[in-house]
């Protein structure tokens, strides 16, 4: 399985962007996708996570109303829609997969139930 992240940058505060992740080599849609974030000196935070083949989303209350994670089914391919961006939440946004039972809110992004990861992408709000 491979993740590849496309998007980010840099943006003013108030600012948008949008995050892409392709997921590929997956048997079936039946998994977990979302994106984590890690700022310098801060634990890793589930942003955002949604079953591939539909249905639930998770978002962390940091993010709730600002951050929309949608996907295009067909494509296998999953988005996260950032909007109303602030400083601390710069910091490198990782995508992760993981399996669909595990896909809960308090969970899905734990090291032990992730499955795989992307490479990882930058995001600075100045």
């Amino acid at each position: 399985v491979q993740l590849v992240e496309s998007g980010g940058g840099q943006v003013e505060a108030g600012g948008s962007l949008r995050l892409s992740c392709a997921a590929s080599g997956y048997a079936d849609k039946r998994f977990c996708i979302g994106w984590v974030r890690q700022a310098p000196g801060k634990e890793r935070e589930g942003v955002a996570a949604t079953l591939a083949d539909g249905g639930i989303t998770y978002y962390a209350d940091s993010v709730k109303g600002r951050f929309t994670i949608s996907r295009d089914t067909a494509m296998n391919t999953a988005f996260l829609q950032m909007s109303n961006l602030k400083p601390e939440e710069s910091g490198t946004y990782y995508c992760a997969s993981g399996p669909s039972a595990l896909c809960q809110g308090d969970i899905w992004f734990l090291p032990s139930v992730v499955g795989y990861w992307g490479q990882g992408t930058q995001v600075t709000v100045s």
